[in-house]
């Protein structure tokens, strides 16, 4: 796959033709970069003595991972060309690498493998990130009147608008994109999966609304590509595809995409939330049975003396007849 002078001379669209190594060093270098600092801060804690869940760990490997096999093999060249590749690194980037990366929990990690600041300083790291964690900034970007909307905006505003054709004219454009379709899913599934500690936390019940309530603009995005009767954006021409390509063809595949796609990660968050559900539900009963443990006798002890005050109460004598 080498490009000429803007031209690149691709291989019809395989398996074997996407899975080849090709590197798109901002995403290799920054990913390879997550994993490391992930790891370091796992490696601190268990130098320390803390345990740290090994799939935590795997699902933060495993979200790097999605980043790394959207950016840096074929299917990113061939995502320059056709609107199907392309799609595919959308979705991936903004609803399965967000999950599995917040499954690693990595705030939650940072927080417990920082250490807080000495004395004399009064804002160490650790300090620093519970101040932005706490910030009206975070607050705001992590709402879902903000998260929601963004998350939307993100597939209408950038194809039904001439944003697409004008970001994919430059590379910087495009990796502005594949960024910003990465940032938006981390910050929609952030409150709503709850793994990690943030601003906003809704409950169990509203977080499933939330969660619900950008599903159905995405299937609905994703048919009115599938239903499109010309091409919706001018960087995909026959000139560039693989030869052979229908181009019309191929933008029904990415519209089936982002409408099938939408439902996976779906499933996958509405299992996590349910799960969290049973536990916070088990924690609270094992609470409330600790609490009797512990109170039960005091509760008898204070019944037994309150049915002895009764008592007392009966055996004194009566107050004298009107002596007047």
């Amino acid at each position: 796959m080498h490009h000429h002078g803007g031209m690149t001379e691709l291989g019809p669209f395989s398996l074997s033709n996407v899975l080849t190594w090709s590197p798109d060093w901002v995403f290799l270098i920054g990913s390879l970069a997550a994993l490391a600092l992930y790891l370091t801060g796992v490696v601190r804690l268990h130098r320390r003595g803390d345990r740290w869940p090994v799939g935590r760990t795997a699902a933060w490997a495993a979200g790097t991972g999605t980043v790394i096999l959207v950016t840096c093999t074929g299917l990113n060249d061939y995502g320059m060309v056709l609107f199907s590749a392309h799609m595919m690194q959308h979705m991936v980037l903004s609803m399965l690498s967000p999950i599995l990366l917040l499954l690693g929990a990595p705030i939650t990690l940072a927080l417990r493998a920082l250490r807080p600041a000495g004395k004399g300083n009064p804002r160490g790291p650790r300090e620093l990130l519970v101040a932005l964690l706490h910030s009206t900034y975070v607050k705001v970007i992590s709402h879902p009147a903000f998260t929601i909307p963004l998350f939307i905006a993100s597939l209408y505003g950038v194809y039904f608008t001439p944003l697409f054709d004008f970001l994919m004219e430059y590379r910087l454009g495009h990796i502005f994109m594949m960024v910003h379709f990465l940032a938006t899913g981390l910050a929609f599934f952030w409150p709503i999966m709850g793994v990690d500690p943030g601003p906003n936390r809704s409950g169990h019940v509203m977080r499933i609304i939330e969660l619900f309530m950008g599903m159905p603009f995405h299937a609905f995005f994703g048919v009115a590509v599938m239903m499109g009767s010309q091409p919706l954006v001018k960087t995909f021409t026959s000139e560039g595809a693989p030869p052979g390509t229908d181009l019309l063809a191929d933008q029904k595949l990415a519209g089936g995409i982002t409408w099938a796609f939408g439902e996976i990660p779906t499933a996958i968050v509405l299992i996590a939330l349910v799960y969290q559900w049973m536990r916070s539900e088990e924690r609270l009963s094992r609470r409330r049975d600790r609490a009797e443990d512990r109170s039960g006798d005091a509760e008898l002890a204070a019944y037994n003396a309150y049915l002895a005050s009764l008592d007392k109460r009966n055996q004194r004598p009566a107050p004298a007849a009107d002596a007047g």
